[in-house]
C-alpha cells in the first residue's frame, strides 16, 4: 500500500522517506551551501549548548502550500537525533498568506541548521507548482463548469523532477498526468493516448494510427490526436466517421507558427482574430463541424501553450474545450522562501527586519511516522 493511501485513511499523519526516497548524500551535506556546514562546525564547537528556532515563510503571493511533508521527511532522516526537535508545521494543500510562518524547527543550530537551504527549495518548488496547478484549475472552472487538467510537464524539466511535480501538481487539483513517475507520491498510473511521432509513422493517416491504437489498447478511451496534418476539421471528421461511437475525443495541439487549413479555405473568417495555433475560432468550428455531422458525444481537448491567463480567456468566451492538457507554465517557480532564525535560547533573536510570527494555526508534529 502506498504511504499516500495510508494518509488519507488516517493511519499515519505525513508521508516519509518510504515515499520520497531521498537521496543519502544530503547527510554529508552535499547538497547544502558550504556556509551552512561551516557554521554547523562553529556551532558544534564554540557554541555547542544554542537553541534556536527557524521560521520559514514566503513572501511572494497568497498560495496553496506544499512540500511540508517532504521537508519534515528530510529533518526526521537526517537530523542530528531528530526526536530531540520541536517541528510545527501547516499541511500540504493549505492555503497561505505572504509573511505566514508555514514551519518553525527548533533545537540545537548543529542538529538541522545545515538542511536550510533545502528545506527552502523544497518548500519553494512544491509550493510555485501546486499554486500554478490551483490557479490553472480554478480558471478552468471560470465557466461555471469544471473542466478537468492534465498535467503534461515532462518535457519541460529534469526527468528527476517528475515525482515531486507530480504530486504538487495533485495537490493543487490535477488528477490527470501524463507519466507514471509524476503519478509515483499519490498513487494512480500516467494516462496518455498518441504523440505525433506516432501519427508520422503511419505516414499522417490520422484513422491508420488511431485504428492500429485502438487495436492494441481496446480498454482505453480512444482520443485521436488531429493537428498533424494541420487540418483539425477534416480529420476530426474522418475518425469520428471511422470508430463512431468508440470514440470519445480529439485532441487538438496546433503548433503557433501555423494556420490550420480550415481557415486558408475560408479566407473571408480571416482579419479579426489571431488564425494562428489552437484559437477560438477554430474550436467552434470544430464542434460546429462534429456536431452537425452527429458527434456530439466527441469531446475536444487541446494543449500546446496553454497557461492560466489563456484558459481564462477561452472560458470566459465559452470556447467548446472539454479539457485542457497543459505543461511549462505550470513548472515555473514564482515562489521563493526562506527560512530565518528569529528566536535564541528562548528570546527574540533575529536580523534586522525579521522577526519571529507565532501561527496559531501550525500544529506540532508529534512523531516520526
Amino acid at each position: 500500500m502506498k504511504e499516500i493511501e495510508q494518509k488519507l485513511s488516517g493511519e499515519i499523519s505525513r508521508l516519509t522517506n518510504k515515499t520520497f526516497k531521498f537521496d543519502k548524500r544530503i547527510k554529508e551535506g552535499w547538497f547544502s551551501a558550504v556556509y551552512f556546514l561551516k557554521t554547523k562546525e562553529i556551532a558544534e564547537k564554540k557554541l555547542p549548548n544554542n537553541y534556536i528556532t527557524m521560521q520559514f515563510f514566503q513572501k511572494s503571493h497568497d498560495a496553496v502550500l506544499c512540500g511540508t511533508d517532504e521537508a519534515i521527511a528530510l529533518v526526521h532522516t537526517f537530523a542530528d537525533q531528530p526526536e530531540t526537535l520541536e517541528i510545527h508545521s501547516l499541511k500540504d494543500g493549505d492555503k497561505i498568506s505572504p509573511f505566514e510562518s508555514v514551519l518553525t524547527i527548533s533545537g540545537a543550530y548543529q542538529q538541522f541548521g545545515f538542511l536550510e537551504g533545502i528545506i527552502d527549495g523544497i518548500l519553494a518548488r512544491r509550493t510555485s507548482v501546486a499554486t500554478n496547478v490551483y490557479n490553472v484549475v480554478k480558471a478552468a472552472s471560470s465557466s461555471g463548469e469544471q473542466k478537468p487538467i492534465i498535467f503534461m510537464g515532462d518535457r519541460d524539466d529534469h526527468y528527476t523532477q517528475q515525482a515531486g511535480d507530480g504530486y504538487a501538481a495533485f495537490i493543487g487539483g490535477s488528477t490527470a498526468q501524463a507519466t507514471h513517475a509524476m503519478n509515483e507520491w499519490w498513487g494512480k498510473q500516467g494516462m496518455g493516448t498518441m504523440p505525433h511521432a506516432m501519427i508520422q509513422m503511419f505516414r499522417g493517416d490520422v484513422v491508420a494510427a488511431s485504428r492500429a491504437y485502438h487495436e492494441m489498447y481496446p480498454e482505453d478511451e480512444l482520443v485521436a490526436l488531429v493537428d498533424y496534418n494541420n487540418d483539425v476539421i477534416t480529420d476530426s471528421l474522418k475518425v469520428a466517421h471511422a470508430f463512431g461511437d468508440a470514440l470519445k475525443g480529439v485532441r487538438v495541439d496546433t503548433s503557433r507558427t501555423l494556420v490550420d487549413k480550415y481557415f486558408l479555405r475560408n479566407h473571408h473568417l480571416m482579419g479579426t482574430f489571431d488564425p494562428r495555433g489552437v484559437n477560438p475560432e477554430l474550436m467552434f468550428a470544430l464542434r460546429k463541424a462534429l456536431d452537425e455531422a452527429g458527434f456530439e458525444h466527441v469531446k475536444i481537448v487541446v494543449s500546446g501553450g496553454f497557461s492560466e491567463e489563456r484558459i481564462r480567456y477561452f472560458e470566459q468566451r465559452g470556447v467548446p474545450v472539454d479539457m485542457y492538457g497543459v505543461g511549462g507554465s505550470l513548472l515555473k517557480i514564482n515562489i521563493g522562501f526562506t527560512g530565518d532564525n528569529v528566536l535564541l535560547n528562548g528570546t527574540p533573536e533575529a536580523k534586522e527586519g525579521r522577526r519571529y510570527r507565532p501561527n496559531p494555526r501550525l500544529e506540532r508534529v508529534n512523531d516520526l511516522s
